[in-house]
C-alpha cells in the first residue's frame, strides 16, 4: 500500500515587518523629544521646592528662562521685555487658556523673575507657572 505524503501546513509568523514598526516608531519619538527639549536647554539652575513636581508639557506652552544675569530666554533667543509683551498678548489673543512657564535661575535676584511675571500678567496670561525641581 503506498500512501500519500502528508501536507504539512507549518504557520509561522514573521517578525521582519513587526521589529521595522519598533523601529519607525523608536526613531519618531526620538525626534519628536529631541525638538520638545530645545525650549529647556538654556542652562538655567532652578530653585528647589518640596512641592515641586514636573508640569505636564501642553501643546504650545511658552517656556520663558530667566539667565543668572536676569536676561530673558524664549525658545533660544534672547529677548527684551517689550517683545516678549508682544509675543504673550498674541498668544493669548489666539488662545486665552494659554500656558506660560517661567523658569528663574535660582542664583538671578527675584526681581528679574517678578519683572518677567508682571509682563506675563499684563499681557493677559492668566497663570504662569514657577518651575522648580524637588529637592532631595
Amino acid at each position: 500500500m503506498i500512501r500519500a505524503p502528508r501536507a504539512t501546513t507549518d504557520t509561522a509568523i514573521e517578525i521582519t515587518p513587526m521589529i521595522d514598526m519598533v523601529f519607525l516608531l523608536l526613531i519618531f519619538f526620538l525626534v519628536a523629544t529631541t525638538f520638545h527639549q530645545t525650549e529647556r536647554e538654556l542652562d538655567v539652575a532652578l530653585p528647589q521646592a518640596a512641592a515641586a513636581a514636573p508640569i505636564s508639557a501642553a501643546l504650545r506652552e511658552i517656556v520663558i528662562n530667566v539667565a543668572a544675569d536676569g536676561s530673558i530666554v524664549v525658545a533660544g533667543e534672547p529677548v527684551e521685555p517689550e517683545r516678549l509683551r508682544e509675543m504673550l498678548e498674541s498668544a493669548v489673543a489666539a488662545n486665552p487658556e494659554q500656558k506660560v512657564s517661567v523658569r528663574g535661575d535660582r542664583g538671578t535676584p527675584y526681581a528679574n523673575v517678578v519683572r518677567v511675571l508682571d509682563v506675563c500678567k499684563a499681557a493677559g496670561v492668566q497663570t504662569p507657572f514657577l518651575d522648580t525641581v524637588p529637592s532631595p
